[in-house]
């Protein structure tokens, strides 16, 4: 009797966890398929039809189709070339002993404890210097750094899980340093850059402060930084505001579920090896 009473519980904690966290996702989406009555007046029914006009408007007005390509491209471009050096530094750390090894992870996992905002002027500074203002590369290249703590712990754990052997075994044949990691230990450790990369992406996806910060022309406005207009621009047409929303809470909602695998398989190593 007491397994039963435990196992509902359990049943019950996960069931109401999951519709805590989806149901507001859900209902967002679903109230940009009504109008502006039916969401004030019956906000939890279904709509009673199905039209697209909210989500056409926003890309014949409101040139959405740029923001979102702004968005992707700084996202991608950055988080590409993050798990590249992020993953060699990882790499390097996990696998190799040298003088310093541990002062320099605490150094890199120390940056957790300093605000992003802390960095906004020499960031600024250092863009403008670059001549990278209101320039999406710009805000690309602020990017790279973001995430670096996290994402170094979490590939340092995937990679101490690949056996050393797999590197001794190479190196016997021949293989330099670049063909070991790129070969061998660099496809053996997808789950961890799948999961440091979802995270890097979305990070960058919904920053806000530096995209408004570095950026200052409607053209390279990214969606953030556009939802705010939409929020000020439809504080009252709540039909228009929720398929903004929607059209930029779904990219990641597709991507996870995409590398859900491998993003648990990662979790579940580096908690065993981390």
């Amino acid at each position: 009797m007491k397994k039963k009473i435990t196992l509902f519980c359990m049943y019950f904690l996960m069931v109401f966890t999951v519709i805590i966290s989806v149901f507001p996702i859900l209902w967002v989406i679903m109230s940009s398929f009504k109008t502006n009555a039916q969401i004030l007046g019956n906000p939890f029914t279904l709509p009673s039809s199905i039209s697209f006009e909210p989500y056409i408007y926003l890309f014949e007005k409101y040139d959405f189709l740029r923001y979102a390509v702004n968005s992707f491209l700084v996202c991608i471009t950055s988080t590409l070339l993050s798990l590249l050096f992020f993953a060699m530094g990882a790499y390097v750390i996990g696998k190799y002993r040298f003088p310093g090894k541990s002062l320099i992870f605490a150094l890199f996992t120390i940056t957790l404890l300093v605000p992003s905002h802390s960095k906004a002027q020499p960031i600024f500074s250092l863009i403008m210097k670059m001549n990278l203002y209101d320039n999406i590369w710009g805000l690309a290249v602020v990017y790279l750094s973001m995430g670096l703590a996290m994402s170094v712990f979490i590939l340092k754990s995937t990679f101490m899980s690949i056996p050393s052997s797999l590197d001794e075994a190479a190196r016997l044949e021949g293989a330099g340093f670049l063909r070991v990691f790129f070969q061998i230990n660099l496809p053996l450790a997808k789950g961890g850059l799948a999961t440091a990369g979802i995270l890097m992406f979305l990070n960058n996806w919904n920053e806000f402060f530096y995209a408004s910060l570095l950026t200052s022309s409607n053209k390279n406005r990214t969606l953030p930084v556009a939802l705010q207009f939409f929020t000020e621009s439809f504080s009252y047409d709540y039909t228009k505001l929720f398929a903004a929303l929607t059209l930029v809470v779904l990219p990641g909602i597709i991507l996870y579920a995409l590398a859900q695998e491998q993003v648990q398989a990662s979790v579940a190593a580096s908690g065993v090896k981390g």
